[in-house]
């Protein structure tokens, strides 16, 4: 069954970019690199590869305006189209106007979450739907009620601060854990939120 799915990369303090919107200490994280191998020359387990086969089930994305002009200003996206790696559908919640990525099937979005994830699961249909975030966009998706999954690959990175991973009171009741792996330098955790 199709699940509304927030799916990220945290620091162990909680955070999902340093203080300067970053992702840039993420990269550096040994074993966050699916070329990488081990000393038998055989790739290691990699988060981006279990990224990949997360994102090969995804019908539908949505995005706040922080984290889409960091993955434009990062990857020259719009002078470079070809690194917008995104094929599904993507919603951006802005109150901006945002440059677009040439050819891509990108939604610019404001206010009301619960429309905008009706669009969504009809564009999707048998896909998962990837809230990918901010940390406050994926919260309005929970107050709704309209997320179903977290899914978390934790770091051995402390940041001391930045954009929190989801900035809501959530307690042990609304959340059940599914799945625990460890994969590379990473912990990767599955709630299922109730």
């Amino acid at each position: 069954m199709a699940k509304t799915v927030y799916n990220t990369a945290t620091s162990i303090d909680g955070y999902i970019a340093d203080p300067d919107n970053s992702l840039e200490w993420l990269f550096a994280v040994p074993g966050g690199e699916p070329e990488e191998s081990d000393a038998t020359g055989e790739a290691e387990d990699s988060p981006l590869d279990e990224f990949g086969q997360f994102l090969a089930g995804v019908g539908a994305i949505c995005m706040g305006s922080t984290t889409y002009e960091w993955i434009l200003d990062y990857e020259k996206a719009v002078e470079h189209p070809e690194k917008w790696v995104y094929e599904p559908p993507t919603w951006v919640f802005t109150s901006r106007d945002l440059p677009a990525v040439p050819g891509a099937d990108i939604r610019f979005v404001s206010g009301d979450v619960a429309p905008v994830h009706a669009e969504m699961v009809a564009t999707a249909g048998d896909r998962d739907r990837w809230i990918v975030g901010g940390g406050e966009l994926v919260g309005q998706f929970f107050d709704a009620g309209l997320l179903d999954e977290v899914r978390l690959s934790l770091a051995p990175v402390s940041l001391g601060g930045g954009a929190p991973l989801l900035p809501r009171r959530i307690l042990a009741e609304r959340l059940e854990l599914t799945e625990t792996k460890s994969v590379g330098q990473f912990a990767c955790l599955t709630y299922r939120v109730k």
